[in-house]
């Protein structure tokens, strides 16, 4: 699965891990996770309703969230996840 990181999600990890350097590691390994399988259990995966519908998040922390779309490469019949912001609840939602 091919993990693609937006311009947005780039900004909002740098300015994150600028504030907290200590969460780096932690967010390697759900970036790692994810790109193995979206679904994993740890990652509380689920799709988001409203505004968002289109689009999924999962946890990093017990207040740091991954938002991302999940979509499919019909030339390379390949799964894609982008990764589209990532911050605390309030900052993401």
């Amino acid at each position: 699965m091919r993990v693609v990181w937006n311009s947005r999600f780039r900004r909002a990890f740098k300015k994150l891990i600028k504030k907290n350097p200590e969460l780096q590691n932690r967010i390697t390994r759900v970036l790692i996770l994810l790109a193995e399988d979206p679904l994993t259990p740890s990652l509380k995966s689920h799709k988001l309703t409203g505004n968002l519908s289109n689009l999924w998040s999962c946890s990093v922390t017990y207040d740091c969230r991954i938002i991302f779309i999940l979509t499919q490469d019909e030339d390379a019949e390949e799964a894609i996840i982008i990764l589209v912001d990532i911050g605390s609840h309030d900052e993401v939602y």
